[in-house]
């Protein structure tokens, strides 16, 4: 593995993201204050509680997810595309590196925005609402593991795309309009029935409720079927990233187990260094 390529990769895309520091975290910052603004002040005063939990809390994940859902695949998508539009996609691509390693380094670059931007939306409704969580563990993976899934969508969009226009296409067109539908501002269980069933074909649903299950413990859908689609997510993403199926099932078991194996050696060490 060369960790020297990836990190210049990630180095290189995060200076980018630097540069551009208004259109990366200010503007998503603004925009959630205004969410606040409207659905939590001027019409959250007149909702009722939704599962013993205020409106102007209630809404703080969807928030969340709607953010980092579309920024993942924004970040990603331009951060491999520009380079083809540039065309400096060559030097990459003449460099010592792997495949393995440009993804790596594109998608874990745009992943730490979008984490990023998540907490620093989390830090702001702070500033509107009182939040308590529940599970603060499961919160945290389950942001990164929606990120990395959606940053890697957005990776493949970034490769199919042959002009600006369609870097906007699915983000806009599609998972804008199925994360507002997915109950980013309401329970499902206040739609009319058929209604409630026609969305659970939404997979946006189970994102959004297992991450507001995070916050407040509660959820419209299984928590253990959301927690497995967004891992089905993955898979799929990798599967056609790398087109295979063997490759996306070798990633999904090593690197947890290396990431775990890096955290015990460290542990270990700090362990002998201060011990």
């Amino acid at each position: 593995m060369n960790w020297h390529g990836i990190w210049a990769i990630y180095r290189f895309e995060m200076a980018r993201g630097i540069r551009t520091l208004w259109q990366t975290l200010v503007a998503p910052v603004l925009t959630t204050a205004l969410y606040f603004i409207v659905f939590g002040g001027a019409i959250g005063s007149r909702m009722q509680d939704i599962g013993g939990v205020d409106y102007g809390a209630f809404i703080v994940p969807g928030l969340i997810m709607l953010t980092v859902l579309t920024q993942s695949i924004s970040n990603a998508s331009f951060g491999i595309y520009f380079p083809k539009f540039s065309k400096t996609i060559f030097e990459i691509l003449s460099a010592p590196v792997s495949p393995i390693e440009i993804v790596a380094g594109y998608v874990g670059a745009a992943a730490t925005k979008s984490v990023v931007i998540g907490a620093i939306i989390y830090v702001t409704a702070l500033f509107f609402v009182d939040i308590d969580l529940a599970h603060p563990g499961a919160m945290v993976a389950f942001l990164v593991l929606t990120s990395i899934t959606f940053c890697l969508f957005g990776f493949v969009i970034g490769l199919w795309a042959d002009g600006f226009e369609k870097l906007q296409l699915v983000p806009l067109l599609i998972v804008t309009p199925l994360t507002f539908l997915g109950g980013s501002f309401y329970s499902i269980s206040m739609l009319p029935e058929l209604w409630q069933k026609i969305t659970l074909f939404n997979p946006v649903v189970y994102l959004i409720n297992a991450f507001r299950w995070t916050f407040y413990g509660t959820s419209d859908v299984a928590v253990g079927a959301a927690f497995g689609l967004a891992l089905l997510l993955v898979f799929l993403v990798l599967a056609a990233q790398f087109e295979s199926w063997i490759t996306p099932a070798v990633i999904m078991l090593t690197v947890p187990l290396a990431a775990a194996g890096g955290l015990f050696g460290l542990l270990i060490a700090l362990l002998i260094l201060f011990g």
